[in-house]
């Protein structure tokens, strides 16, 4: 059985590629890419990672995820903020170093914990850097993909 992180990264990618009307036929896509996984835990997933069902005109409803629908009300500059602070991320174990413009380590370490990816336990930052702690299990990629949701262009960053 593959792990919770894997699988509400799954959940994520699923949703934000297909249109996807109901639970079911959910578990039954996931079931599919490997995942055994019952109504209740499905619910209790979609639940954490704030999923929710808004009208479609093909299915009826539809699954989004609230974070890809906000991130396009934001203008302009607000868009490029995090990303743009960033000198560079690199990963060792389960932590990786952010390092960042002067002044800068606080407010993105702000909007990273504002966000709540799963796979991100927390951040500590500094003037310029930021120390981020991951799950165990989640790989760097799948750190990477999470915070790239919100700050696009952050894989240019990566030593």
């Amino acid at each position: 059985m593959k792990i919770k992180a894997q699988r509400l990264m799954a959940i994520k990618q699923l949703i934000g590629s297909q249109k996807i009307s109901s639970q079911e036929e959910l578990v039954s896509l996931l079931e599919n890419e490997g995942y055994k996984i019952t109504q209740a835990t499905l619910s209790r997933d979609l639940k954490y990672l704030k999923v929710a069902k808004v009208p479609d005109a093909e299915t009826g409803y539809k699954y989004v995820i609230p974070e890809s629908a906000q991130k396009n009300e934001e203008p302009g500059r607000l868009e490029e903020f995090p990303v743009s602070g960033v000198e560079s991320i690199e990963f060792s174990g389960q932590m990786a170093i952010i390092k960042t413009r002067p002044g800068f380590a606080n407010g993105i370490a702000s909007v990273i914990d504002s966000h709540g990816p799963y796979e991100i336990l927390g951040t500590i930052a500094g003037d310029d850097t930021i120390l981020l702690i991951s799950r165990e299990g989640v790989s760097k990629t799948d750190v990477i993909n999470a915070l790239s949701l919100f700050m696009p262009g952050l894989k240019e960053k990566i030593l």
